[in-house]
C-alpha cells in the first residue's frame, strides 16, 4: 500500500480488538502508564511523603489519561481539517498575551479567561507541528521548496511571539517540533547547513537581545563553580544528588539532597536528580529504558502511518518527547543550561503532562484508525 496517499483518498477499516475499538494502542499505553506510575512514586518520595501533593498529581494523571482517550477518538481526517483553524486561534492568543496577558514571575505568558488561566504556548506545542505537517498533507514527495520556506516562516513567527513574552526555552523547544516536521518532510541538506551557519553567525546578535537572567543561565552552565552559593548553587546540588546515588542508590525516600532542602524544585524540574540519588544508576537505566520503549513505539507508529500528514505529526511528536527528556536530563546533569523544563510524564505538574498526553492521544488515533484504499 502506498504510504504517501492523501488522507482524502483513504477510508477507514473497522477495528477488531477492544483496544482498537477504543482507538488505544496497547503497547504505547503500557509504556505511558509505567512512566506515570514511576513519576507518582518519585513525587511521593521527593515531596517527603506528602499525601496531598501525591493525590493532586494522581488526579492530574487521571485527567490527562481521560483527555488522551478523548483525542484518540478523533479521526485523522478531522484533525487535518481543524489544524489550520486551531493554529490561527493559537496565534491570535499569542498576540493577545503580548497585548494584555497576565504577568507572573517577570514574564507575560498567560491569558486570564475568567474560568481558567491559560498559557497559549502550551497549545502551540501541538498546533505548530501539526500546522507545518498540514502544509505537506497533499503535496508530492519531495515537496516544492516554497512549502519548506513557508513552513520555516511559520516556525519563526510562532517562536518569535513566544520569545517576546519572554520564554526563550519554550520558544526553542516549540521551534524544534516544527523543524522536525520540515526535516522528516525531506528538507534538503543545503537548507539545513545554511540554517546552522546562519544560527552560528547570529549568536552574538542573539546574546545582545537576551535578558539578564538568560545570560546568567548560560554563564552558570559554562562554569557553575564561579558562584557556588549563588547562580551555580542549584546545578551543583543537582550534580551532587546524581553522583551520590552510585550504582544502587540510597533507596526509596532516601534522598538527603531533597529532604534536607538542598535541592530546589525537587518534585518538578529536578526530580531526575532525586530519582538518581534514590535508585542509582540501575534505576536511571530502567527509567531511560521506559522512555526508549515509548520513543521506539512512536517511531514505529510513524513508520506505519499511511499518509504524509499522519507520518509527519507522529514523528514530530515522538522526537519532541526525545528532546524534552534529553534537555531535562542534560539540564540537571550540568550538560545544558537550566531552562525550567520538567521531566516528561514524571515531574509534578498538570499543564505539560496534559499537553503530552493529548499528543499521545493524537498518535493513537492516527495509528488505530486503520485505512485502506478507496476505489
Amino acid at each position: 500500500m502506498d504510504k504517501w496517499l492523501s488522507p482524502a483518498d483513504q477510508t477507514y477499516v473497522k477495528p477488531t480488538s477492544w483496544l482498537a475499538r477504543l482507538h488505544l494502542d496497547g503497547w504505547l499505553l503500557l509504556g505511558l502508564l509505567l512512566l506515570l506510575g514511576t513519576g507518582l512514586i518519585a513525587i511521593y518520595s521527593a515531596s517527603g511523603g506528602d499525601i496531598n501533593v501525591t493525590k493532586n498529581h494522581a488526579i492530574r494523571i487521571l485527567l490527562a489519561l481521560g483527555l488522551l482517550a478523548v483525542f484518540a477518538q478523533i479521526p485523522p481526517k478531522t484533525l487535518l481539517f481543524f489544524t489550520p483553524w486551531v493554529f490561527i486561534a493559537g496565534l491570535v492568543m499569542l498576540v493577545a498575551v503580548i497585548i494584555f496577558g497576565d504577568t507572573g514571575k517577570g514574564a507575560q505568558r498567560w491569558l486570564d479567561l475568567g474560568i481558567i488561566r491559560f498559557q497559549p504556548s502550551e497549545l502551540m506545542k501541538l498546533a505548530l507541528p501539526m500546522m507545518v505537517a498540514w502544509l505537506f498533507a497533499y503535496s508530492a514527495y519531495p515537496a516544492h521548496p516554497a512549502r519548506f520556506v513557508l513552513g520555516f516562516f511559520i516556525v519563526v513567527l510562532t517562536a518569535g511571539l513566544i520569545v517576546v513574552q519572554p520564554d526563550l526555552g519554550t520558544s526553542i523547544l516549540i521551534a524544534m517540533s516544527g523543524l522536525f516536521v520540515l526535516f522528516f518532510a525531506g528538507l534538503p541538506w543545503k537548507f539545513i547547513v545554511g540554517a546552522l551557519a546562519s544560527l552560528a553567525i547570529s549568536l552574538p546578535i542573539v546574546w545582545n537581545f537576551m535578558h539578564g537572567y538568560q545570560k546568567q543561565r548560560v554563564l552558570t552552565f559554562l562554569d557553575p563553580e564561579t558562584d557556588p552559593l549563588g547562580a551555580g548553587y542549584h546545578i551543583i546540588q543537582s550534580k551532587i544528588a546524581i553522583g551520590s546515588g552510585g550504582i544502587e542508590g540510597k533507596g526509596f525516600m532516601g534522598s538527603t539532597q531533597a529532604h534536607l532542602d538542598f535541592l530546589p524544585e525537587s518534585t518538578t524540574d529536578f526530580i531526575f536528580s532525586v530519582f538518581a540519588e534514590e535508585f542509582g544508576l540501575i534505576g536511571v537505566v530502567v527509567l531511560l529504558a521506559l522512555y526508549s520503549f515509548v520513543l521506539l513505539r512512536g517511531l514505529y507508529m510513524a513508520y506505519r502511518a499511511q499518509d504524509v500528514f499522519s507520518r509527519l505529526v507522529v514523528a514530530s511528536f515522538t522526537m519532541t518527547l526525545f528532546v524534552y527528556v534529553s534537555v531535562n536530563i542534560g539540564m540537571v546533569s550540568g550538560l545544558l543550561p537550566v531552562v525550567g523544563l520538567p521531566l516528561p510524564l514524571v515531574s509534578y505538574g498538570g499543564t505539560s503532562m496534559v499537553t503530552l498526553m493529548i499528543s499521545f492521544g493524537i498518535m493513537m488515533s492516527i495509528h488505530t484508525h486503520k485505512k485502506m484504499l478507496s476505489h
